[in-house]
């Protein structure tokens, strides 16, 4: 959870062909990740796109 209140614990990822992970964005929704990773794809780009979810943290 952000200061603000809201979660977004779902992740866009976007893989390079030498394996680099970089984050493009985060989503409140699984829906929503799936969304922009599959129009980051359909526009051409040949890099892997992987959503993932965030694991969940415990505040000490």
């Amino acid at each position: 959870m952000t200061d603000s209140g809201v979660v977004l614990p779902w992740l866009v990822i976007r893989q390079d062909d030498n394996g680099n992970r970089y984050r493009v964005g985060r989503f409140a929704t699984e829906t929503e990740a799936r969304e922009v990773a599959d129009r980051l794809h359909s526009q051409g780009d040949e890099q892997l796109y992987v959503v993932e979810r965030t694991a969940a943290r415990t505040n000490p």
